[in-house]
């Protein structure tokens, strides 16, 4: 089973939320449902990124880096077309 870092985006002001999940397809939805409390006033969300990893620890690692000063310059290098 693998495990994911993600980054969606949101539809209502553009901003990126960074999560983690075992579940990828599952935990969007309730992003988008406001299930989640942290994103619940940006919804809509699109997903934009994602890597999968076989072990849970390495991506929550990943979503470590990607909350930093240097993962976010990574992202935006990343999807500069986006």
């Amino acid at each position: 089973m693998f495990s994911y870092v993600y980054i969606l985006r949101s539809a209502q002001d553009s901003k990126f939320y960074i999560g983690c999940t075992d579940d990828l397809q599952k935990r969007l939805r309730e992003h988008n449902a406001g299930a989640s409390f942290s994103t619940k006033s940006r919804i809509p969300f699109v997903l934009i990124y994602y890597e999968a990893y076989p072990n849970r620890k390495d991506a929550e690692q990943r979503e470590k880096f990607f909350k930093t000063g240097w993962g976010r310059q990574y992202i935006k290098r990343a999807l500069k077309n986006y």
